[in-house]
């Protein structure tokens, strides 16, 4: 009350309070944050501080040479605040890009005097050194920094143009539609169907799926937990689920096994399915489970703009394994787009 008090006090009604005059007036008896709490529930907050993440914006690009300061500030706040075709990224995306491509501003600043004039012999000579996830989100950064900049003109040529398709890894492309058909074909009893449901929506591995117990299934509620992971149970699952445990219950009512996928021999007792169980029923048949998975990460990384946070999140992937998928689906959007304009 102190607090509301001061600042408050001849004040017309309904006028907002900055935040900064409620940081500078406020007593220091009263507690601050509590004081900005009331007025923001109150409606009569002005948030005029700057965010945390664009004052680190602001100091880190300060700190870059003339000519590659503002392009790269820009570049930021484009991917913090997104734009009309892209979707924002998350503040620990921005810090892993950034931390990715200082080094070799601070680089080529020492021969270049602006970003336009990098050259794609600029590029290709600081990745050849890198390895593994480095490399991979060292080419994720800059091919984003190079898009954008192109886009708005601060450069007249994208450096970054002729790795979009030697960086692809030929594993990680979509499936084809034979592939897709196999799957169909192969996926006609319930475990089976159930295997390529956890695979396809929720990316499930082997191991996971092995382990999987009954008391991670909350039907009721459609939600699973897959690896420690909690998420919304799919539709498709939902209903293959079902069906297998439809089936269970008929061949199996009396089975101690609290795992969800069981065989005639596990029934007996409480271990899980071996990895001959993925043989028989799939791999044999010329279908991978890995295959699917891979698939189903790939569209997310697809249709959710690439961020590679974003996957980990969702598959709860490693950053390695995430930036790895959120790259290759950079590539194939890039390889779309550039088809579509030449078309």
């Amino acid at each position: 009350m102190d607090g509301l008090t001061v600042v408050l006090d001849d004040r017309p009604a309904g006028e907002r309070v900055p935040l900064t005059e409620v940081r500078a007036r406020t007593p220091r008896r009263a507690p601050t944050p509590r004081v900005a709490e009331v007025l923001h529930g109150l409606g009569l907050l002005d948030d005029d501080t700057t965010p945390a993440i664009r004052a680190w914006i602001d100091r880190q690009s300060s700190e870059l040479p003339t000519g590659f300061a503002e392009p790269v500030r820009a570049w930021l706040l484009v991917l913090l605040t997104g734009s009309p075709r892209t979707r924002p990224r998350s503040q620990p995306t921005l810090y892993i890009y950034f931390g990715a491509v200082r080094p070799f501003i601070e680089r080529w600043s020492t021969r270049r005097a602006h970003l336009r004039e990098i050259t794609a012999a600029d590029v290709d000579a600081v990745l050849i050194p890198l390895r593994g996830h480095q490399s991979r989100n060292a080419l994720a950064a800059l091919r984003s920094l190079f898009r954008f900049a192109k886009k708005h003109g601060h450069v007249f040529t994208n450096p970054t143009t002729h790795l979009s398709a030697a960086r692809v890894d030929p594993s990680l492309l979509p499936m084809t539609d034979a592939e897709i058909r196999a799957v169909e074909q192969v996926a006609v009893n319930p475990a089976q169907r159930l295997i390529v449901a956890l695979a396809a929506v929720h990316a499930a591995r082997a191991a996971a799926i092995q382990h999987l117990r009954l008391d991670d299934l909350d039907l009721p509620n459609r939600r699973i937990t897959i690896a420690g992971h909690a998420q919304r149970l799919g539709e498709l699952t939902h209903r293959a689920l079902r069906a297998w445990l439809d089936q269970r219950r008929i061949a199996w009512p009396h089975t101690p096994n609290r795992h969800v996928l069981i065989s005639g021999r596990t029934a007996l007792g409480v271990q899980p399915i071996s990895k001959g169980y993925f043989h028989f029923h799939l791999r044999r048949h010329g279908v991978g489970l890995d295959r699917i998975r891979g698939d189903r990460i790939l569209h997310e990384a697809l249709t959710a703009g690439a961020d590679p946070l974003h996957l980990a999140l969702v598959f709860n992937l490693s950053h390695t394994t995430a930036s790895r998928y959120a790259v290759t689906a950079q590539n194939l959007l890039d390889g779309q787009l550039e088809q579509t304009a030449e078309q």
